[in-house]
């Protein structure tokens, strides 16, 4: 099973999982949060990542859509602040 990656691909964040591909521009994002409930905050959001087993939840907040990524990676989180904050430079 493929784990979930973010990478930035000219102004956009590109998140894959498996052989799913989202793509959301950096200007359409709002807030990149850590998620401490179980199966997501926010019932509308779109779940990306195996939900069972996982220890981060990353909730990424757009004008007009919400995504929770479900990982065990520790370092998804930072990256995508990263990726984030120098998008906005």
């Amino acid at each position: 099973m493929f784990g979930v990656s973010a990478k930035q691909v000219e102004d956009r964040l590109v998140i894959r999982w498996q052989f799913s591909k989202i793509e959301i521009p950096f200007a359409q994002i709002t807030s990149v949060t850590l998620d401490d409930t179980y199966g997501g905050s926010e019932p509308s959001a779109i779940r990306i990542g195996p939900v069972n087993g996982t220890t981060e939840r990353i909730l990424i907040r757009t004008t007009q859509q919400s995504y929770i990524l479900f990982t065990n990676s520790l370092n998804l989180y930072p990256a995508i602040k990263t990726l984030l904050t120098h998008s906005a430079s």
